[in-house]
């Protein structure tokens, strides 16, 4: 039974056929076939089309092993390396709210055993 194919947004399309099309690029700059990647990577010519093509269903691994073969796989660690919503977010969570500042807080009154005050 194939494999249904994933969810893609155009904006998502988008960028993985960028990222294809650089990966060609930057094969074809070195003159290297499909072929030749493919070997290399441990994955199949047609895979390497996939990738090339910014196939949604080729794997990430597949990606990473292109990657490497044609020496970009350090360009992997700018990947969300700059998380500017999340710190953003942390730092809005540690900052106390305008109604804990202005509120002080009483400890309850004592009450006795009997229960009075």
């Amino acid at each position: 039974m194939p494999r249904k194919s994933p969810v893609v947004f155009p904006q998502e399309q988008r960028l993985l056929s960028e990222l294809g099309e650089r990966l060609r690029l930057a094969r074809k700059r070195r003159k290297l076939s499909n072929a030749v990647v493919g070997q290399r990577a441990g994955v199949s010519r047609t895979t390497v089309y996939k990738v090339e093509a910014g196939d949604p269903g080729a794997t990430l691994g597949a990606y990473v092993r292109v990657l490497a073969v044609l020496g970009l796989e350090g360009d992997l660690n700018l990947l969300a390396a700059d998380d500017r919503i999340g710190r953003k977010l942390q730092d809005l969570a540690l900052e106390p709210s305008p109604d804990t500042r202005r509120r002080k807080v009483n400890p309850p009154p004592a009450r006795n055993r009997e229960g009075s005050a």
